[in-house]
């Protein structure tokens, strides 16, 4: 529990009427009587506008600037909860941090099953990250934390937020050139993690560090997984001799097992126990989710970059029967966006029997080329039929709806929910 009235990390005056927590939100709509909200300032608006609502909902506390009952006041609401998550993540004795262009959340999924640790849901923020710190950092079992970045800078303030006791770095591609200037700029950025820790990073991403401590599988990995075999019903390996499957599953999901099996290795576990619960996994949706029935859906729309949708189009090239992709625009690429789409276009004509895009760059993507997702749905939903496997990915700008716009925005969750359908349905 989190107990303003406790010894804090930070300065401030306790209303006598608040009361312990067991977590904090920035979001107000998350506040109950078991939820603190924590008033930040915003881009748009201060926190402080929705702290009557908070409390209104029951909140143990907030913490905020403002003189209102159950507040915890402070000068900086933002420095208060960034303290508090320092000293809660001191508390614990191994911190992992995960970044990388491609699987951070893949990574992030198995690491913790092997570690069975506490790891941080979806939104990975700042203020999501310190709001996680407060809540498990004083746990016995270990953290995973999910980092990613988008600007110069970021991942410095990250580190010494989390302050990991492992760096991991997935993969290096072109993400966010727009801000980071080039893959190499992306390789500068996200190696501030392995910075005075102990490093590992996928053997994608090796190059670019060559001093480091490598997990996956080849020639001279120093945590490698052996005799890999990736069918559509999963991937099977053995890591130091011990078997491990992993149900629908690709060779990413396969790497992210070994990584996961390397840190139980160096924080003394049982190997065995941890590859049974890697069987466990489930990934979030959007994230390389196989749904198989009278069609295969391979749900890979939650993101997209170059890296992560060329191998997602090399896992669809081992499913047998005919193979569909569906591919959105990848944000954020910068003055060579067109060059990029045209190079993961031609690499879907070598990987499916049929590619279709969509929006700007449609045509560079797939041999079917539609403006819109309505337009694409026409085309697809008369094309599918049993035995194909379509696997849609785009960047999650284009592929999600957006919520505040709702019927307005068709986005490829769409295609996936309604190829879903068809797949559990009559064809």
């Amino acid at each position: 529990m989190l107990d303003p009235h406790a010894s804090l990390p930070f300065t401030a005056a306790v209303h006598p009427q608040a009361r312990p927590a067991v977590r904090l939100t920035w979001d107000s709509r998350e506040a109950s009587p078991e939820v603190a909200f924590v008033a930040l300032p915003g881009e748009r608006m201060h926190g402080n506008r929705f702290v009557e609502a908070a409390l209104a909902a029951g909140a143990p506390f907030v913490l905020t600037d403002l003189d209102v009952e159950r507040a915890v006041r402070v000068p900086g609401a933002r420095e208060a909860l960034f303290a508090w998550a320092r000293a809660e993540r001191a508390r614990n004795p191994l911190v992992v941090g995960i970044t990388g262009s491609v699987g951070k959340t893949t990574a992030k999924s198995y690491a913790a099953a092997a570690l069975d640790a506490h790891f941080m849901p979806v939104y990975n923020t700042l203020p999501a990250i310190a709001c996680f710190l407060t809540q498990f950092g004083g746990s016995d079992r270990p953290l995973v934390v999910e980092m990613g970045i988008d600007r110069v800078g970021e991942m410095a303030e990250l580190v010494d937020l989390v302050r990991p006791d492992v760096g991991v770095v997935t993969s290096v591609g072109a993400a966010h050139l727009e801000a980071l200037g080039s893959v190499e700029g992306v390789a500068r950025e996200k190696g501030v993690i392995l910075r005075g820790v102990r490093g590992l990073v996928g053997t994608q991403a090796a190059p670019f560090y060559p001093r480091v401590e490598t997990y996956g599988f080849g020639e001279g990995v120093t945590y490698v997984g052996e005799e890999l075999e990736v069918t559509p019903e999963g991937a099977h390996f053995t890591f130091r001799g011990v078997p491990v499957w992993l149900p629908l599953a690709s060779r990413v999901q396969a790497e992210a097992a070994v990584l996961g099996l390397a840190l139980a290795e160096g924080a003394g576990l049982d190997l065995p126990d941890a590859a049974a619960q890697l069987a466990e996994v489930r990934v979030p949706g959007g994230r390389y989710r196989v749904h198989p029935g009278r069609l295969t859906v391979i749900d890979d729309a939650y993101n997209a970059s170059p890296l992560a949708v060329t191998a997602a189009l090399d896992a669809l090239a081992t499913f047998p029967g005919r193979r569909i992709s569906v591919l959105g625009r990848m944000l954020e690429l910068g003055e060579t966006e067109r060059e990029l789409h045209a190079e993961v276009g031609a690499h879907a004509r070598r990987r499916a029997d049929l590619t279709y895009g969509v929006g700007l760059f449609a045509s560079e993507l797939g041999e079917r080329a539609f403006r819109t997702v309505p337009d694409l749905l026409t085309d697809l939903l008369a094309e599918v039929r049993g035995g194909d496997v379509v696997l849609v990915k785009a960047s999650r700008g284009i592929s999600w709806t957006p919520e505040k716009r709702a019927g307005e925005g068709v986005g490829l969750d769409v295609v996936v929910a309604l190829l879903r359908e068809r797949a559990t349905g009559e064809m």
